[in-house]
C-alpha cells in the first residue's frame, strides 16, 4: 500500500505529459542543464580566489611564534557562528 507499482509511474507521466506537453519538460530540462553548467564555471572561478586568502592569510617566516605559544591569524573569508548558552 505504501509503494507505488510500475503502472501507477506510467500513469502519472502519461498525466504530466499530458498536461505540460514534451515540449514544455524539454525546455524545462535545458534550462536545468544551463543552471547546472554556470553553476559548475562559477565554482571554478571561486577555487582560485579560495586558495589565494590562504597563502596570504598564513604570517610571515620571520615572525614565527615561539614553540609552545598559539597564535591565531584572523581569516576574513571565515564565519563564526555563535549559539545561545543552555541546553538546545
Amino acid at each position: 500500500m505504501g509503494s507505488f507499482s510500475i503502472w501507477h509511474w506510467l500513469v502519472v507521466l502519461l498525466v504530466v505529459l499530458l498536461l505540460f506537453g514534451s515540449g514544455k519538460i524539454s525546455g524545462l530540462m535545458g534550462d536545468l542543464a544551463t543552471g547546472i553548467k554556470s553553476f559548475k564555471k562559477n565554482i571554478k572561478e571561486d577555487e582560485p580566489d579560495a586558495s589565494m586568502a590562504e597563502t596570504t592569510a598564513q604570517p610571515p617566516a620571520g615572525n614565527l611564534p615561539s614553540p609552545g605559544t598559539t597564535q591565531s591569524v584572523a581569516d576574513p573569508n571565515r564565519t563564526v557562528v555563535r549559539q545561545p548558552p543552555g541546553p538546545v
